[in-house]
């Protein structure tokens, strides 16, 4: 069994350096990218995949299914090099090919560039993940900057934006836009007021995106996770906020990347080939309404 699959682990207290994205190299212990029970069935075979964030996280986590599923992925990333050449390792294992794209995807530039290379790299494109995102917790509204809000929103949502309308054209019927909310849209969160407001826009932008493709076959969908132990957690929260870090949920667990990979598995295959405009909450237990 290697040290990414395997049975859910408890993290300790911990803290990394404070930025926005954390190293999943430095995490201890390391997250779960893939269930050892996980059984692949070729559901994405001759599909490409494009995931914003995934270098680490939940976006590996997506890309290393997808790669065992069959398909070959492009993952965006900001600056996690170490973190993006370790997931480019894990979809080669599975026998796919993964290609790297670095910069700011809240740079609409750089997200036509993305898709541009993606295009030139694969020359199709079936599946979209938007899925990168940052955080910054602050106690009080009067502590985030203008500088601060403005950040938050253009990761999380005006690249969903830039990417979606730069990557149109190469879709058709049968394609798929999965975009990663959370559970913060629904519940709310005291300490993360701009980025709770982020992923309730992306709630809105789901339903009305996927309305707007309807006519062309296009399914658009979201997942909902809770708390799961990706590099934002150590990255962004006090040492003894980690080493409680999702026990009150009533499964009484954090979440791993490795629970959120077959919830895109499913909305990017023909399996959910009903289902558009919804979000799955993959959250240990929590009942969320809206």
């Amino acid at each position: 069994m290697s040290a990414n699959e395997g049975k859910i682990q408890t993290p300790p207290a911990q803290q990394q350096k404070q930025d926005s994205h954390g190293k999943e190299t430095e995490m201890t212990p390391q997250p779960i990218v893939i269930n050892e029970h996980y059984k692949a069935a070729g559901k994405l075979t001759g599909m490409t995949a494009i995931i914003t964030g995934g270098d680490s996280g939940i976006g590996r986590s997506v890309a290393v299914h997808y790669a065992r599923e069959g398909a070959d992925v492009a993952i965006v990333y900001l600056k996690g090099h170490e973190d993006a050449e370790e997931t480019k390792k894990m979809v080669e294992a599975e026998g796919r090919s993964c290609l790297l794209l670095s910069g700011d995807i809240g740079d609409e530039m750089f997200a036509q560039e993305a898709i541009r290379r993606t295009m030139d790299k694969f020359g199709k494109l079936d599946i979209i993940v938007n899925n990168a995102a940052e955080q910054h917790p602050q106690s009080s509204i009067e502590d985030i900057t203008a500088e601060q809000l403005e950040r938050t929103f253009r990761t999380n949502i005006f690249a969903m934006f830039y990417l979606t309308k730069a990557a149109l054209p190469h879709l058709k019927e049968g394609s798929s836009i999965i975009n990663t909310t959370s559970i913060n849209a629904y519940r709310g969160n005291a300490g993360l007021l701009d980025y709770s407001s982020t992923k309730g826009a992306i709630v809105s932008f789901t339903r009305s995106l996927s309305m707007n493709l309807a006519e062309q076959k296009i399914r658009v969908n979201g997942v909902a996770p809770g708390p799961i132990w990706t590099p934002l957690i150590p990255s962004t929260y006090p040492a003894e906020e980690v080493k409680s870090f999702g026990g009150n949920q009533p499964l009484g667990r954090v979440g791993q990347p490795a629970d959120l990979g077959p919830a895109y598995v499913y909305l990017a295959s023909t399996d959910s080939s009903y289902v558009t405009g919804q979000v799955i909450h993959v959250n240990g237990g929590e009942v969320i309404n809206g």
